[in-house]
């Protein structure tokens, strides 16, 4: 048999780097086990939550719901509790991304020195994200406990003022509360994203660099800092977008006050929806949210695009 008569009586497909050739069709259909879950569980609901806010859906059985436009939109606008709480959203997701960025710069810089136990170290580090936002609040929550929290007895003993403040329910400290808590639990993944850039460096710059002269700091300017940009970019788009949107830990701590000094986006979004049964206005405020996020990840793919132009 003649190789052309067996290439005639068995068409194998054409292989590719892989090895096994596979048609369109037929990778579609391994793609659909797992593109179904994401469809039912993640797109599905976030295209009718976004419906949801152009119509005057409420909680019930048998209510009826009817599109109303952009009706939900404009209340909103002069909706002075949803801006009120849009501003601290931003206060939180700005404070907390630019406070955990900091704090996570230095730290994984100290973590990318010859330090002893430094293995330790690293893993202690994760500590807080390995911690579910319920349990960090719980554990917060008793640290600022007004009467026998650890913050009040170590100022009590240190005669220090501030001992008898209620820290989570006071006008003035409850939000500078919450941002640090949000700081310990959200600066874990932050040091790890900078600590991988870190490694990623060429150890031959930093030697370059210093047998021509330059310090530490103008080392860190000149070297650090711009092969650090891309990481730097995106993961604090990413914190300040997991910020915008965090609910539990806020929950658990304040769930918003008092007097909705801690209300943020999404707690009000909570209250509308499941405490006064306003889906389709608590779905609107969703939207925005949507939109705020759209603006954030538009930033930062600009921001990609010029780096790599």
């Amino acid at each position: 048999m003649s190789v052309a008569s067996g290439a005639r009586r068995f068409p194998f497909r054409s292989r590719g780097r892989a090895g096994a050739g596979i048609s369109g069709a037929e990778a579609a259909l391994l793609l659909i086990p797992a593109l179904l879950p994401i469809l039912l569980l993640s797109v599905a609901p976030l295209v009718r939550g976004i419906y949801l806010g152009f119509t005057d859906s409420r909680a019930g059985f048998g209510v009826h719901t009817h599109f109303i436009g952009l009706d939900n939109f404009r209340a909103l606008v002069h909706d002075q509790l949803f801006i009120d709480s849009f501003k601290i959203g931003l206060i939180w997701a700005g404070s907390v991304t630019a406070i955990q960025f900091v704090l996570a710069l230095g730290l994984s810089l100290l973590l990318t020195q010859p330090l002893r136990l430094r293995w330790l170290a690293r893993a202690l580090a994760l500590v807080p994200w390995a911690m579910p936002s319920v349990v960090v609040g719980i554990m917060w929550k008793l640290v600022f406990q007004p009467q026998a929290g650890v913050l009040n007895e170590l100022l009590r003993r240190g005669h220090l003022p501030g001992s008898e403040i209620d820290w989570l329910a006071n006008f003035s400290w409850a939000l500078p509360a919450v941002i640090l808590v949000g700081v310990w639990a959200g600066m874990p993944q932050t040091t790890v994203a900078l600590l991988a850039g870190l490694q990623g460096i060429r150890d031959e710059l930093h030697e370059a660099a210093a047998v021509d002269g330059a310090t530490t700091f103008q080392r860190f300017r000149t070297i650090t800092l711009p092969q650090l940009r891309p990481v730097i970019l995106a993961i604090t788009s990413l914190d300040f977008i997991w910020n915008f949107n965090s609910f539990g830990l806020v929950y658990v701590l304040t769930e918003g006050g008092p007097a909705g000094k801690t209300q943020l986006p999404m707690l009000f979004a909570y209250n509308q929806g499941f405490k006064y049964g306003a889906f389709g206005y608590a779905s609107a405020l969703g939207d925005a949210m949507v939109v705020v996020i759209a603006v954030v990840l538009a930033f930062y793919l600009w921001g990609r695009l010029k780096e790599t132009a």
